[in-house]
């Protein structure tokens, strides 16, 4: 059981001089996960190398068991340090993939015409794919049957517009994750802010914030069995 898992290379926050990246939670928690589950892992962002992290992700009251692990894990940290480069990754060589959030997705990965190749292609070859939080953003222009947007008629979830306007950035994103997936023709659902919720439509598994990673890898592991 091979697992891809992509992060952003992006650390700009739009233009507030601050820096952004991937959650880590969203990362730790499915990493462990799918490592404890037997499977094999590779981390791939556009750029290669070190994916930026989001420092807010790093504060002392968003630690879990699992960064915790994560960081001192030195195995993660090398891999975390080494991820492939996105164009150089051959969808053969996985049975799944899976995108961690952070705001860092909706500027590089949802632009990303590899990412959005991959996607379709992986979909298309009946490899589960799964996003959580933000990561869902990279939906925007994958397209499936027709030419329609992949998300059009299907149930999805992210991060909401609720707990976007609680974190203050609104209107700093390039768009909001529940606007784009409803106005592209999902069936949008959430739960309450900040709790677990997890949508299952077919192949395609989306969380909606950064509680609901966990939840969002044992969807996937539970597809691939």
């Amino acid at each position: 059981m091979n697992i891809l898992v992509v992060v952003t290379s992006h650390d700009k926050l739009g233009d507030t001089g601050k820096k952004t990246g991937f959650w880590l939670e969203e990362l730790a928690a499915p990493y462990y996960a799918f490592l404890d589950a037997g499977a094999a892992l590779t981390l791939a962002s556009p750029a290669g190398g070190q994916p930026p992290l989001d420092p807010s992700s790093d504060a002392p009251d968003a630690q879990t068991e699992a960064t915790n692990r994560f960081k001192q894990d030195l195995d993660a940290q090398h891999a975390l340090a080494h991820t492939r480069k996105l164009d150089d990754v051959d969808l053969d060589d996985f049975d799944a993939i899976f995108y961690p959030g952070g705001h860092g997705p909706l500027w590089d990965l949802a632009e990303s015409a590899t990412s959005v190749r991959l996607i379709e292609d992986a979909l298309a070859a009946g490899k589960p794919v799964a996003a959580v939080c933000h990561a869902p953003g990279v939906l925007r222009h994958v397209r499936g049957e027709g030419g329609k947007p992949l998300v059009a008629g299907r149930k999805v979830t992210g991060f909401s517009n609720s707990e976007e306007d609680a974190v203050g950035l609104v209107n700093v994103v390039p768009f909001l994750v529940e606007d784009m997936l409803k106005e592209q023709g999902g069936e949008y659902s959430k739960g309450d802010d900040w709790s677990a919720y997890v949508v299952e439509d077919g192949l395609l598994i989306t969380g909606q914030n950064p509680g609901s990673s966990e939840a969002t890898a044992q969807a996937l592991l539970k597809r691939l069995s």
